[in-house]
């Protein structure tokens, strides 16, 4: 499977389109290998506490994050939103750009408003930014 570029439009400072490559596969839940030893008491846990909008989960580095959430996402029956970032996610407009591309797949046309607002000639604040994406 090769990784899928999306482009995504910004605005340079002279106002003019930038296209932004987004790499589709960080959007994509990862599969759950056949050789994983199944922690039913975490996936349990993690499952149970899935009943509001947000589920954080923090651990240090090979603790199996992802292991746990993708069989965990796999067994559940609603929408999730997925992205996997690394250090080169370390810019805001990146960083934004691809949660709301993860949002987007759950539901169409989420950040419509914060796009454009990242497309602005000025850098957008961060509390506009937050402001308009809790807004939708």
């Amino acid at each position: 499977m090769g990784i899928d570029l999306t482009q995504k439009f910004a605005k340079n400072d002279y106002n003019q389109p930038v296209s932004i490559p987004i790499i589709t596969t960080k959007l994509f839940v990862p599969p759950v290998r056949e050789s994983t030893v199944s922690r039913s008491r975490l996936i349990d846990r993690t499952t149970s506490s899935s009943s509001g909008k947000l589920t954080l989960i923090s651990a240090p580095a090979g603790f199996g994050k992802t292991t746990i959430l993708s069989e965990c996402v796999h067994q559940w029956d609603r929408p999730v939103a997925w992205l996997s970032l690394d250090q080169g996610d370390n810019d805001q407009k990146y960083f934004l750009i691809y949660i709301i591309s993860a949002l987007e797949k759950i539901s169409d046309g989420f950040g419509q408003s914060v796009q454009e607002t990242l497309q602005a000639n000025q850098p957008p604040s961060t509390e506009n930014i937050l402001c308009g994406l809790i807004n939708e």
